[in-house]
């Protein structure tokens, strides 16, 4: 039984979403196929994640293993792109996705790599209801996927802890702006152009503006920074951090001392 078929389980999971995913799951560490933009993305997106957590918790940016002691969920996680780098900067990660297959996937791979990874078929509903929390939550390339993106970002805010740590919790958003510009460039030429993801991967109704995401969690004492912008240089063929962010961005949420969570 899915996540989504469970009786009584209230869920943001949109099961047209999760089945486009679980169909081209064994392609997820293929860095030619059908998942080739993340694993070309994925070198940004690990930077940005280490320098944001170094700063937060005071962390010692030469050692090997910076992040020992501290819990991460990796929601949406896929075939685990950015689960197994996490671990290895000594993270202990909670890999969460709504298709069995990505988690399939990403459990076989971790085992063939010696790497122990609680990976786990479940939402960020399900995980909040139990009592989970988090010392550092990643929530990339997933809000824009999911049927209520508020609930779901709420949800996501309510597990940064635990409550005795300190400093708080810190949660990295990233998502896709929309734009004209995003439009134009994520939907129409990554998709239909130059084919880099499958056609109907994205709806650009679902892409969110940064204030959106702001909006989303107006009520919760949390701080929210950014955006960050991520751009695409076609010739050097490589994703970097800028001050654009019409398509591509970050945010971070950090838990507000004061919080009541």
């Amino acid at each position: 039984m899915s996540v989504a078929d469970q009786p009584g389980h209230k869920s943001s999971i949109d099961p047209a979403e999760v089945a486009r995913f679980s169909k081209i799951a064994a392609e997820w560490w293929d860095p030619k196929g059908k998942f080739a933009p993340l694993h070309k993305f994925n070198p940004v997106r690990l930077g940005f994640i280490r320098d944001q957590a170094l700063y937060r918790f005071g962390r010692d940016g030469a050692a090997r293993r910076p992040f020992e002691g501290l819990r991460l969920l990796d929601i949406g996680c896929g075939g685990g792109l950015l689960s197994e780098p996490m671990t290895r900067l000594g993270f202990t990660v909670v890999g969460v996705d709504a298709s069995e297959r990505n988690i399939g996937t990403a459990a076989a791979h971790a085992a063939e790599q010696g790497l122990a990874i609680d990976y786990r078929c479940s939402t960020a509903e399900a995980l909040l209801a139990a009592g989970e929390t988090f010392d550092v939550i990643l929530n990339m390339e997933v809000i824009e996927h999911v049927a209520d993106p508020g609930a779901f970002l709420r949800d996501c805010a309510a597990m940064l802890g635990p409550p005795t740590s300190k400093p708080e919790g810190l949660m990295i958003v990233a998502t896709l702006n929309r734009t004209l510009k995003a439009f134009a460039l994520a939907k129409v030429g990554a998709e239909y152009v130059l084919r880099w993801l499958p056609a109907g991967t994205h709806d650009w109704s679902k892409f969110l503006k940064p204030e959106e995401l702001r909006g989303f969690l107006a009520d919760a004492q949390v701080v929210v920074d950014g955006p960050y912008g991520v751009v695409f240089d076609p010739l050097s063929g490589r994703w970097s951090q800028s001050h654009d962010a019409a398509v591509n961005y970050m945010m971070t949420v950090a838990r507000d001392a004061n919080s009541p969570w």
